[in-house]
C-alpha cells in the first residue's frame, strides 16, 4: 500500500476533508483569491502532517517532494499554479521530469510516474474527482475549464477513451476573457453569469465569438476582443446573455454526439454553469458535479486518480468533513469586541427559525467545514426566501457585492419538485432551473430561475430540521442560503464568524450549540 501525499498549484479556495486533509492558505489568509500568496493546495492521508495545524508545512513538503521515501507524491498543475510558485516549491519535482510538459494522455486512468513522483494531468484530475466521487461503476466524463495545461476541454467515455475538445470547445477561455473584458476579472466569470439574465440575445456578439473561435485557439486572439467587441455601443448584459446561448449550442454540437453512458460527471471550473448543468439533464438520466467543481478540487483529484490506479482505492471524500472548531461565550478568542447590545443563549432550533420568519438575518456556522466555496449549510448565511427585498438587503448591507447577483435556496429534497422544474435533485448548487412557485421571490432570478441546493436528512440533519422548522411555520419548505462571508473568504474559524457578524447587518449568529443575538438590529431591520 502506497502512503500519498497530492499537490495542486492553483489560485482558488480549499477546504478540508475526512481521510484526505486538503487545504490552502485563502481560507487562513483571509484574502480572496489568495493572489498575494503562493498559490498551494495539499491532500494527504490524515495520518502524513498534522489535521489539527493549520499552517502550510512548507519544510516537510520541500523535503517530501526531493525524496518521498515512504510514499508517493502526486503532483498536477495548472499554467497558472507554476507561474505563481515559488522555483525552489518546485526544486526536485520538475528537476530531469520536463517531458511532463509534452505528455499527452489518452485514458482517463493512464499515468506517468518516476522517481516516487505521480504526474496527472490536470483534466485528469478534475476527471477522477468528479467519477470517483459519483459512485458510479461507469460513466461519460466532462473536464472542461479556462486554461488547465496542454488541454481546456477533455471528454472521457464510458470506457475512459478520450476526445479532445479544446480547439472546437475552448468555452472556459471564452468566458474568462469576456469576463475580463466586461471589467469582472479573470475569476469573475460567475459574475457574468449571473448578470446574463438581464440581457438578450445580440447576433453582433454571437457573431463574433464564432469569428474568434474559428481556428485553433492562442492567446494572441485576446488582442482580438478588443478590437471586435463594442461595448460602449453593446450592452455588457447582452454580451452575456448572448454567451450563455454560444455556450449551449456549442456544447450540445460537439459533446452531445458523444454520448456512450446514462451517467455523466462534469468538472473543471466551466461546471460552475448552471445553466449548462441543467441542461445536461435533458440529455443524461444521472449528471453528476461534485461540490469542489473547480480547480479547489484538483489536490483531492490527484490523490484519488493515485489512490485508484496505485492501490487499487476508490477514496469517496465526504462533502461535509473539514476541520471541526469548538466553541463557547466564555472563550476569549474573537470575544473582545465590545458587544454590549448582545446576549447569547443555548441553540433553539424553533426560535432560530421564526427569526427568520420574522425577517432577520442569521449567521449559520456549524461542524465541519464544507468542501468546495459552495456555502451547503455549515457556513452559511439564511434568510427568508419569501421576501421580495431580501436579495437587496442582503447585497447591499451583508455581502457588499453587485446587485444584480441571485441567491441560491436549499429546499427539502422531499419538496423541490413542488417548486422547480427539474428531474434531478441537486445537493451542491451545481443546477440552475425554473422557478415553479410565486411564493420564493427572494431566490427567484430576474429571468424566473434558481440554483437551488437539495437537502436530505441524511446529507445534513441540524440543517434540514431548521428548514424543516421553517417549514413549519411559513409552509416554505426552504430557506435562502448563501455563503457565510462578505468580500472575503467563506469564514473557516469562530473568529472569522464573530468578525463577519460584527461588520454586517447579520442579527443573529449561530455557532454550534449557541446563538448571539443583537439586541438592536441594524438599521431598517426595526
Amino acid at each position: 500500500m502506497n502512503k500519498i501525499m497530492a499537490v495542486a498549484l492553483n489560485l482558488h479556495d480549499h477546504n478540508t476533508y475526512d481521510g484526505v486533509w486538503h487545504n490552502q492558505r485563502e481560507r487562513q489568509t483571509r484574502f480572496k483569491h489568495n493572489l498575494p500568496y503562493k498559490a498551494e493546495a495539499y491532500a494527504h492521508q490524515s495520518d502524513v502532517l498534522n489535521p489539527s495545524d493549520y499552517r502550510l508545512n512548507d519544510e516537510f513538503t520541500k523535503e517530501y517532494f526531493k525524496k518521498p521515501d515512504d510514499g508517493v507524491l502526486a503532483f498536477t498543475y495548472t499554467y497558472g499554479g507554476v507561474r505563481m510558485s515559488k522555483p525552489e516549491l518546485l526544486e526536485g519535482v520538475l528537476k530531469g521530469h520536463d517531458e511532463i510538459f509534452d505528455w499527452q494522455p489518452k485514458k482517463l486512468w493512464d499515468h506517468y510516474y518516476k522517481d516516487g513522483i505521480y504526474f496527472i494531468d490536470h483534466h485528469q484530475s478534475h476527471a477522477a474527482y468528479a467519477f470517483i466521487n459519483s459512485g458510479f461503476e461507469q460513466s461519460d466524463k466532462l473536464a472542461i475549464d479556462g486554461i488547465g495545461n496542454r488541454y481546456r476541454c477533455c471528454f472521457f467515455d464510458k470506457d475512459d477513451v478520450m476526445t479532445d475538445l479544446s480547439d472546437v470547445l475552448p468555452i472556459g477561455w471564452l468566458w474568462n476573457h469576456m469576463s475580463n473584458l466586461t471589467g469582472f476579472g479573470t475569476l469573475g466569470a460567475g459574475k457574468l453569469m449571473g448578470l446574463s439574465a438581464y440581457g438578450k440575445r445580440n447576433d453582433y456578439f454571437y457573431e463574433i465569438f464564432e469569428t474568434i473561435l474559428a481556428g485553433p485557439i492562442t492567446e494572441k486572439k485576446q488582442e482580438k476582443f478588443e478590437e471586435y467587441i463594442d461595448l460602449k455601443r453593446y450592452r455588457k448584459q447582452d454580451l452575456a446573455h448572448t454567451l450563455q446561448i454560444f455556450t449551449m449550442d456549442k456544447i450540445r454540437e460537439f459533446v452531445y454526439p458523444l454520448k456512450t453512458s446514462e451517467n455523466l460527471c462534469v468538472a473543471g471550473g466551466v461546471s460552475y454553469n448552471g445553466y449548462m448543468n441543467e441542461e445536461f439533464t435533458k440529455t443524461w438520466e444521472n449528471v453528476y458535479v461534485p461540490p469542489a467543481v473547480g480547480d479547489e478540487g484538483q489536490a483531492c483529484g490527484a490523490y484519488q486518480h493515485a489512490d485508484y490506479v496505485l492501490n487499487g482505492n476508490k477514496h469517496i471524500v465526504s462533502t461535509y468533513a473539514g476541520k471541526e472548531y469548538e466553541w463557547n461565550p466564555g472563550i476569549d478568542e474573537g470575544w473582545e469586541w465590545g458587544y454590549e447590545e448582545l446576549f447569547w443563549d443555548h441553540l433553539d432550533v424553533k426560535e432560530i427559525a421564526q427569526q427568520i420568519a420574522d425577517g432577520k438575518i442569521i449567521g449559520w456556522f456549524q461542524g465541519k467545514s464544507e468542501s468546495g466555496n459552495r456555502a451547503l449549510g455549515n457556513r452559511s448565511i439564511l434568510a427568508d426566501p419569501r421576501n421580495p427585498n431580501i436579495k437587496n438587503i442582503i447585497n447591499s448591507t451583508v455581502k457588499n457585492r453587485e446587485d444584480f447577483r441571485p441567491f441560491a435556496p436549499a429546499v427539502m429534497e422531499e419538496h423541490y419538485q413542488d417548486y422547480f422544474d427539474t428531474n434531478q435533485p441537486s445537493p451542491y448548487m451545481s443546477r440552475i432551473m425554473k422557478v415553479t412557485s410565486p411564493k420564493i421571490p427572494g431566490v427567484t432570478h430576474i429571468d424566473g430561475t434558481a440554483r437551488i441546493q437539495t437537502v436530505s436528512i441524511d446529507q445534513n440533519v441540524r440543517f434540514w430540521n431548521i428548514i424543516n422548522e421553517f417549514y413549519k411555520i411559513t409552509g416554505v419548505p426552504m430557506l435562502l442560503n448563501t455563503s457565510f462571508n462578505s468580500q472575503e473568504p467563506i469564514v473557516e474559524m469562530p473568529w472569522h464568524a464573530l468578525r463577519t457578524f460584527k461588520e454586517t447587518a447579520i442579527d443573529t449568529l449561530v455557532i454550534n450549540d449557541w446563538m448571539l443575538v443583537k439586541k438592536v438590529s441594524h438599521d431598517g431591520w426595526g
